[in-house]
Formats: structure tokens, C-alpha cells, sequence
């Protein structure tokens, strides 16, 4: 959360959807949202990623919705930049890529052939997702299961919108959390 006070652009709104969590991100919210009126928490029982984020997306006020995965981070201009990039191109509905990796493997279990890795760079990381709102209520959010949902959800996106690709690093993806979501499948695949 840090990472998003520190953009350039001011213009947000951040929906911290607590999704049951057993740690102390009630209390940092309410500090956060206490100081900051452009925070704001859902809570619900635990229901998952793709759950979660379905949750922010239809209480979200704002012309455009990104992610924020709760391990990684933005660059300072992450948000000036996306935003720039669909206010000069209208015909542009979606956008990902742009990622820098830290820690960890670049490389990230293949949800089409269990065992098998592929390149992150060959991805669609949700958390470089930057829309137009409306995308993500007309799609139905995210589907289930977790692990993948990003993927399904583009593909969802392809068929009916324009997307586009963009190079600009500004999405901070961590891998060394051991319990991240890749890390987890990963070790869920691995052959005993």
C-alpha cells in the first residue's frame, strides 16, 4: 500500500478487500483509511483470489480498475502512465504486461500441462491488468479456480475487447513469497 501512495497520479480510490485474513490487515486498514479517505476495506469469509477481487470490482467507483496483488508493488508511476496510455488511445479497452520480476524463478507452473514451467513473460499477470471499468462488469469479474484466473479472464477479454500489450516495468511482481500463489502451485505440482 505504500507503493500506492507514492504514485504520481493522486486520482485513486484502493478497495482492500480483506478476504478473511488471519493477519493484521484490518488494523492497517483502518489506519490507512482513518488518514486517507481514498482507502477503503470489504470485508467477507475467505472465498479466494478470484472471489475477492470480483468483490472490489463491483464496488468500484472509478473510469478504471487495476490490482494490486497484496505481495507485489507499483512503481511511482505505474497508475500516470497506464491511465495516459488509454486516455490517448479510446479504442483501447485493456491493458497488461509491463513487469518486473524480483526474487524467486521466472518461471511459473504451466496451468495447461500440469509439471511443466513456462515463462512469466509469456503470461497474463491480473496484477498488470489496467481497464476500463465497464470490462471487468461486463466479463462477470473473475472465475474460478484461482490459479489461472487471470488467464481465463483474458481470454474472456480477447473475444470481445480490444487489449493491448505494454513494456513499461512498472508492475513490481515478488516472487520469493513462499506462499505465494505460483510458489504454491509449484509445489502442489511437484512429482513425489
Amino acid at each position: 500500500m505504500e507503493s500506492l501512495i507514492r504514485q504520481t497520479c493522486e486520482q485513486w480510490e484502493c478497495i482492500v478487500v480483506d478476504d478473511g485474513s488471519t493477519d493484521n490487515t484490518a488494523d492497517i486498514v483502518a489506519i490507512l483509511s482513518a488518514r486517507d479517505a481514498r482507502f477503503r476495506v470489504v470485508r467477507q469469509a475467505n472465498t479466494g483470489l478470484a472471489f475477492a477481487r470480483n468483490a472490489g470490482i463491483e464496488v468500484a467507483a472509478g473510469r478504471y480498475l487495476t490490482f494490486l496483488d497484496s505481495d507485489d508493488e507499483y512503481e511511482p508511476t505505474h497508475l500516470e502512465q497506464r491511465r495516459a496510455v488509454l486516455e490517448a488511445s479510446p479504442d483501447v479497452d485493456l491493458l497488461h504486461g509491463g513487469l518486473r520480476i524480483v526474487g524467486g524463478s521466472e518461471f511459473v507452473p504451466d496451468r495447461e500441462q500440469p509439471g511443466k514451467q513456462i515463462a512469466i513473460a509469456d503470461c497474463y499477470v491480473g496484477g498488470t491488468f489496467f481497464m476500463r471499468t465497464e470490462v471487468a462488469r461486463v466479463l462477470g469479474g473473475f472465475r474460478r479456480p484461482d490459479f489461472g484466473d487471470d488467464f481465463d479472464f483474458m481470454t474472456r477479454a480477447l473475444t470481445r475487447f480490444k487489449v493491448q500489450r505494454v513494456d513499461f516495468p512498472t508492475y513490481i511482481y515478488h516472487r520469493e513469497t513462499p506462499d505465494g500463489m505460483c510458489n504454491v502451485e509449484a509445489a502442489r505440482q511437484k512429482p513425489i
